[in-house]
């Protein structure tokens, strides 16, 4: 086939975007309710559509003559007055309480303290979004599914830490039914949203597979052939191989005094708030050298686009860990929650260490969030894709222990996934996928990867076991397809996570993979467990259905694949 120009090409994105059908989530463990959405009319009903029926009947009036659109209104609103009742409570005691509270359990506090806040904010958003509307677009709807699922991954975080920190505390006790009510009135709501107002469309990957064929070429370069010009409107645009990148301004970050700021962090605090989709990016140059700072950017920093002089180069790096008394979630060297985010050519680093268990290089909550060219260097619970929709492009990221781990929508493509030397006893584990409610639209999809050995499991003697990954929550959803893993992979494939939990909710598959730890004839035989051999049975795992790519990546600049390497 002919491939199209790449001025073609950016001239039809408009019209491609427009008419480019987003694919609706559906994996194939789960199977629709055979109730018809516009049917029921009370709420005992509406609320045998969600997965807790009798959660939900004990929450709202009874056998009341309602429709779904008003009751999933009702709903999201519910979760908004608890999540703001929450929050006031977790704020109660971090004012009153924490010189009582070991550091850790602070931290806990604190992190709860962020997750709910995100959550007011979230369900603000999606209440505006559907208020008057008992229809909605398709990117309005991916949205509203992807923030609500959020809100759950959030609510579950928090319960998770305080669960680790603060068992057997008072505090414990007094917010730990208030986050579960939570969850289960999100997951009503998630319910709602998808039977009141999933839009009807077909299948379409033609925008993606066309940007991957225009692209194609530059798949393997270095960003900085870039270069930097203005357009005949004035905008400033950053040429990245063949594509051009709207960028608002450029500032320089070097420690030696020369660029516009000496920190990461001073950059970040300069960079505009709240800038809109499609203004353009606020880049931030990082020129090589090695930072050790923690980064944490705020939810306000969107369309932040941070940009090394390559991996192993522009190094980010700290060492906190669990085993120090950080908390999973306040352990990363790098975290980022804000909207459009954007990283090329930079290594997070994390060095605390095997022997320190949990120590994440980099935590993403950060909506449409995308990484290219990047290292993560960790060892367990390197990479934390916690919620939202993230894409990550030849990258390279090592690790142990649930390395990969997390509740995001996440497409891993063309990535170097290397197994490190664990800690005497250990065995790896590339994925710990952490889907709690069956109505979430997330997952790991590893696509057209390579699964390798580090080199100092690759020269050991020691004998290690590697899994492909292991069922962290009830729905764990993970899929690799079209990658190539060499012989680490243990023949079973998977390992369990404690006896048989989730073994029959869990959906993990394997598409299309090559390489000697490929073979699926000793696979475990799990329920949940499935060799793919047709396309289409994965294809709501591809980059266009998946994360909804086609609306949002081209103006990022990363090459991407929508559909499969081979259609």
């Amino acid at each position: 086939m002919e491939k199209m120009s790449m001025s073609t090409f950016l001239s039809c994105t408009t019209l491609l975007l427009l008419i480019s059908v987003i694919c609706s989530i559906s994996f194939p463990h789960v199977h629709a309710s055979s109730s018809s959405p516009s049917k029921p009319t009370s709420s005992d009903a509406l609320c045998d559509l969600t997965p807790y029926s009798t959660f939900c009947k004990s929450q709202f009036p009874q056998n009341k003559s309602t429709n779904i659109h008003d009751h999933g209104r009702l709903s999201i609103q519910k979760s908004l007055s608890t999540s703001t009742v929450l929050l006031s409570a977790i704020n109660r005691h971090l004012s009153s309480k924490s010189s009582l509270l070991s550091q850790t359990a602070v931290f806990a506090l604190q992190d709860c303290q962020d997750l709910v806040t995100t959550n007011v904010d979230l369900l603000s958003n999606i209440l505006q979004t559907i208020k008057n509307s008992d229809g909605l677009q398709g990117s309005q709807y991916e949205d509203s599914n992807t923030w609500l699922s959020a809100t759950i991954t959030c609510l579950q975080t928090c319960l998770d830490g305080l669960k680790a920190v603060l068992s057997a505390s008072p505090v414990a006790s007094e917010l730990s039914p208030s986050l579960t009510d939570g969850s289960m009135l999100s997951g009503v709501s998630l319910a709602l949203l998808k039977y009141g107002w999933k839009p009807s469309t077909g299948k379409s990957r033609l925008l993606g597979e066309l940007f991957h064929l225009s692209m194609a070429k530059y798949a393997r370069k270095s960003l900085w052939n870039a270069k930097f010009y203005e357009s005949t409107n004035g905008r400033k645009l950053l040429q990245i191989g063949g594509m051009s990148v709207n960028i608002t301004k450029t500032v320089v970050v070097n420690p030696d005094g020369s660029g516009n700021y000496i920190t990461i962090n001073d950059a970040i605090l300069a960079a505009p708030n709240n800038t809109k989709a499609g203004k353009g990016y606020y880049l931030i140059r990082v020129v090589a050298g090695v930072y050790q700072e923690y980064i944490s950017i705020a939810s306000n920093k969107k369309y932040l686009m941070m940009v090394g002089d390559g991996i192993n180069k522009t190094i980010i790096t700290g060492n906190h860990s669990v085993d120090d008394g950080w908390t999973t979630f306040d352990s990363p060297t790098f975290a980022v929650t804000a909207q459009g985010f954007v990283a090329m050519n930079i290594t997070f680093r994390n060095t605390a260490g095997a022997i320190k268990h949990q120590a994440v290089a980099l935590r993403s909550g950060a909506d449409l969030s995308t990484f290219y060219k990047c290292s993560f260097e960790g060892y367990q619970d390197t990479l934390y894709t916690h919620s939202m929709r993230q894409f990550y492009r030849e990258c390279d990221i090592y690790g142990t222990v649930d390395y990969i781990f997390g509740n995001a929508a996440v497409v891993l493509q063309m990535c170097n996934i290397y197994s490190r030397l664990p800690v005497q006893g250990q065995f790896n584990t590339i994925t710990a996928q952490g889907k709690v409610d069956i109505n979430q639209n997330t997952g790991t999809s590893i696509q057209d990867c390579n699964i390798l050995a580090a080199r100092d499991l690759a020269l050991s003697n020691a004998t290690v076991n590697t899994y492909l990954g292991r069922p962290w929550k009830n729905y764990s959803t993970t899929v690799v397809m079209e990658s190539f893993m060499d012989k680490l992979i243990n023949p079973a494939g998977w390992a369990p996570w404690s006896g048989d939990f989730a073994l029959s909710t869990l959906y993990y598959a394997e598409y299309n993979n090559t390489g000697p730890g490929s073979k699926t004839t000793k696979r475990v035989t799990w329920p949940g467990y499935h060799v793919i051999t047709k396309s289409s049975d994965v294809s709501n795992f591809t980059v266009s259905n998946f994360i909804s790519g086609d609306s949002w990546l081209p103006a990022t600049g990363v090459p991407y694949l929508g559909g499969f390497l081979h259609s």
